[in-house]
């Protein structure tokens, strides 16, 4: 219900009148004017302004009369998602004065608890993981944030910002539910975490206006239990002034299960751009006590995410500037999502399933988005003129003006050079870092919360072929045998590959061994499920494997350790192999493949590439055209994984501040098949045409 507000009038004497208008005037008392309605076109001046503004009270956000208020004025959220953990910390300013000048007023940011605390008890808050030093700029900047804590976050995120470490915690935990064992880690995350950025809340002079409960909960399930607990510990950490809030799809079953009854928290709608966004909006109010529901769009698409396979997805810049026009033009408050999409570097991507949990479709690397603000920062674009043309109409204050795109350079090709092939590299694993096991175990059990887990066992050779059944693999697994009597200097032998998608079955070769023959299988862990119902999404063999009916027992799982975003493994392969540059004449006869054997053991390939003066050094991407699969390494840095082979994405960004004057190390681990030449190149451009998809327009 919408407050009238207005003085009531009545039959005074000439005298009393001046009477009161004296006391009046002596005391200050505002004068208070009939607010603009939603209907009305909001471009009022700022002198015109300070005739409908409230008693100011400093430093003050509050919700009343269907309106959101700022010091006492009446105030519009125009925002825009940017994740600091998905942009290098030297380009968190560079996005936010982009994001500026887009007309943007208002950050919305998640938290994701698994960068954060990769390790139990590990916490870090340093590098791209400073969130401190985010809100700070965000401060120094001028703009709001709405910070988005979780403890689920979704986002296209690895687990949805769930630490992989929960699954292996034994009773399983039941997330995202009011189980006592999963709140008590909740309780004690929360507890680091909201401490941190309680002095950075807009009361206490920071620029955090609310703060989220939970992700869409209302997509999920409706444990309201869960939902009242978290908000009992946000007020315990952030107190009674704050606005803590709800995000969920505007439909009613959506509200009735995710959203908390009265005015203990204001509850929000997305839902898809170019839906008619005002019965979205009044079916909100029914969710918000009277008095308490300016309309916000807490989750306007931009763009769109994609997975490995699909065609690239892209929305049109009128389609989605009219969208918001609707919105803005009845004096609806947005959050762009995204405003900016950056990059899922490491193995940070997410992944999502369809109609059931072998449907995976893991997200890529790229978290373009489609929005605005483009992978590598630019701007020049129809979407971001658009929608600023938009955003402008609606502000009454000029908008900044907009930065120039920041230089891309190529450096050309880069010729690669075989420095080891995995296997090699096994002697290199601590062997306390090996674990035994009559059965295979998944990979967060055994402290493998990313990347690539390796299974050995052995078999005894028959005469006819055997089959090889692995009924559950997350999410890709190679398959190789060796047998040692052979040839001691041999490697394994590819056989095959399997996936969540494919056969589990596959046959083994007949091997004439004197001795019993070694299985490897290595298995890639694409991305934890982010979002729906099969969000427990553990990695690695998770059913017995059989092999010709048979169990086979006798397990060890050896990790493969590689650089995430914020973890040093214990061994780094990586490095070691960047620096083999200087190989014997013996060894690089002995990295020689053997014939029909060139494309199916995984390998490290390092090259090198050299900036000659220091003001040459931009963004660049790196072209995987003509390669299989594999991650890459820049400087140490993991920029990601490539899979060009299947599509769409074929270059991956790699940012300025991650190249160096002078010599430049990239190193990859290719999977399947290298490029005959060897030949890698560094373009300026991206590029999402690779596979057999290929980019295309539509309307979300």
């Amino acid at each position: 219900m919408r407050k009238k507000m207005g003085r009531k009038s009545g039959t005074k004497t000439t005298l009393f009148f001046l009477l009161i208008s004296l006391i009046s005037f002596l005391a200050f008392a505002p004068v208070l004017a009939p607010l603009p309605s939603f209907s009305s076109h909001y471009s009022l001046s700022p002198r015109h302004r300070h005739h409908h503004h409230r008693k100011v009270k400093p430093r003050s956000f509050e919700i009343d009369d269907d309106k959101f208020w700022k010091d006492g004025e009446f105030f519009r959220i125009i925002g825009g998602d940017l994740h600091y953990f998905r942009i290098l910390p030297q380009y968190w300013e560079d996005r936010l004065v982009r994001a500026k000048a887009l007309g943007l007023n208002t950050i919305q940011t998640y938290v994701p608890w698994n960068l954060h605390e990769p390790q139990p008890g590990k916490l870090v808050f340093e590098g791209i993981a400073d969130l401190v030093s985010f809100l700070k700029l965000c401060h120094k900047l001028d703009i709001l944030v709405m910070l988005r804590p979780g403890p689920y976050i979704c986002g296209e995120w690895d687990l949805g910002g769930f630490p992989a470490w929960l699954l292996a915690i034994e009773p399983p935990l039941k997330l995202r539910s009011s189980d006592p064992a999963y709140l008590r880690l909740v309780d004690n995350w929360w507890g680091i975490l909201l401490p941190k950025v309680a002095p950075f809340l807009y009361n206490n002079g920071g620029p955090i206006i609310m703060v989220q409960i939970e992700n869409e909960f209302g997509s999920y399930g409706d444990d309201k239990a869960y939902l009242h607990h978290l908000v009992k510990l946000a007020r315990g950490h952030l107190g009674d002034g704050i606005i803590l809030y709800t995000t969920d799809g505007g439909s009613r079953e959506n509200l009735e299960k995710g959203t908390i009854r009265g005015d203990a928290v204001f509850s929000t709608v997305d839902f898809t751009t170019g839906d008619d966004p005002w019965p979205i909006f009044k079916l909100q109010k029914e969710f918000n006590a009277p008095g308490k529901s300016p309309p916000l769009s807490s989750e306007f698409y931009t763009g769109w995410l994609t997975h490995w396979g699909e065609k690239n997805a892209k929305t049109g810049a009128d389609f989605t500037a009219s969208a918001l026009e609707k919105i803005l033009s009845q004096n609806g408050s947005a959050v762009l999502y995204m405003v900016h999409g950056g990059t899922n570097f490491g193995f940070y991507n997410g992944a999502n399933t369809g109609v059931d949990e072998s449907d995976y479709k893991p997200d890529i690397t790229s978290y373009d988005y489609d929005a605005p603000i483009s992978e590598s920062g630019d701007v020049e674009n129809a979407k971001f003129n658009a929608l600023r043309r938009v955003i402008e109409l609606h502000t009454a204050a000029s908008l900044p003006s907009v930065p120039s795109d920041n230089g891309k350079m190529g450096y050309g090709p880069i010729q690669l050079q075989k420095t080891a092939f995995l296997f090699d590299l096994l002697d290199n694993i601590n062997p306390a870092d090996v674990v035994e096991s009559e059965n295979p175990l998944s990979m967060e059990s055994v402290g493998q919360m990313f990347g690539f887990l390796l299974y050995v066992s052995e078999y005894t050779p028959k005469d006819d072929k055997s089959v090889l059944l692995i009924p559950k693999v997350h999410d890709r697994a190679q398959v190789f045998t060796l047998c040692h009597s052979e040839d001691n200097n041999r490697r394994p032998t590819h056989v095959g590959s399997i996936d969540r998608l494919s056969s589990k079955k596959l046959g083994l070769p007949n091997a004439k061994c004197a001795s019993n023959i070694s299985l490897f299988v290595l298995v890639e862990n694409q991305g934890h499920v982010n979002y729906g119902p099969y969000i427990f999404d553990k990695k690695g063999i998770l059913s017995s494997v059989f092999l010709d009916g048979s169990i086979l027992h006798g397990w060890k799982m050896i990790p493969i350790p590689f650089h995430n975003l914020n973890e040093v493994p214990k061994i780094n392969l990586i490095i070691e192999v960047a620096h083999s540059r200087f190989i014997t004449v013996s060894t690089q006869r002995e990295l020689k493949d053997k014939p029909g054997n060139v494309s199916e053991v995984p390998a490290f390939f390092t090259g090198h590439f050299f900036i000659e003066n220091a003001n040459q050094i931009h963004d660049t991407f790196i072209s995987f055209s003509g390669w299989g699969k594999g991650i890459a390494v820049v400087n140490d840095f993991n920029i990601g994984r490539y899979w060009p082979s299947f599509g769409p994405q074929c270059n991956l960004y790699v940012p300025a501040p991650i190249l160096r004057h002078g010599e430049n190390v990239l190193v990859i681990l290719e999977l399947e098949s290298p490029n005959p030449e060897l030949v890698i190149h560094s373009v300026d451009h991206p590029d999402f045409t690779c596979g057999s998809s290929k980019s295309s327009v539509h309307q979300l």
